[in-house]
């Protein structure tokens, strides 16, 4: 089934089983002890994910420079036919050192873009020679020990990311 796309309930799940840009698989606990901005795309994607990408990139720096705040920053593909490992490794660097970019199978991706209410379908491209996803945008935010906060919808500005996370650490309300 190419179309996700789930119900209201609980968002997010573990993290478990992925495999990061240098070919680790990861577990939960990887990404533990600091909020967590998390994106759900694709490396052949052309205007929304990289811009998305940036702000979380630019919100990172921003965090790291005014509040001494560590933050994940993790971009999971929707398209692990394409995104391997290594093409991951080459993209994530585009944006930020930090930013870890996962991959999995395509039942793994299904999995936790399933726990996170992502949106996703395989939209073939007149030529036939190619595809697209369409997908959602969402910029989650996950708390220090792994549960969702909120999200940013697309095009949101790094210092408005970087607020929220501020809050979020000194103890704010959801984003809900």
């Amino acid at each position: 089934m190419d179309d996700l796309m789930w119900g209201r309930g609980h968002i997010g799940g573990p993290l478990d089983g992925l495999t990061d840009h240098t070919g680790t698989r990861s577990r939960e606990t990887d990404f533990l002890g600091r909020p967590t901005l998390l994106y759900f795309g694709y490396t052949h994607c052309a205007d929304v994910c990289p811009t998305d990408l940036q702000a979380i990139a630019e919100a990172a720096e921003l965090l790291g420079r005014d509040a001494g705040m560590p933050v994940w920053m993790l971009f999971i593909t929707l398209d692990p036919e394409r995104d391997t490992a290594e093409r991951l490794a080459d993209y994530v660097t585009l944006f930020h050192p930090a930013l870890v970019g996962l991959t999995g199978s395509p039942a793994e991706i299904r999995r936790v873009a399933r726990e996170h209410k992502v949106y996703f379908r395989r939209v073939e491209s007149p030529d036939a020679s190619d595809y697209l996803l369409d997908h959602s945008a969402f910029i989650y935010l996950r708390g220090a020990d792994g549960r969702h906060l909120g999200f940013f919808p697309p095009g949101t500005p790094a210092e408005r990311i970087a607020t929220a996370v501020r809050m979020q650490a000194n103890g704010g309300a959801s984003l809900r």
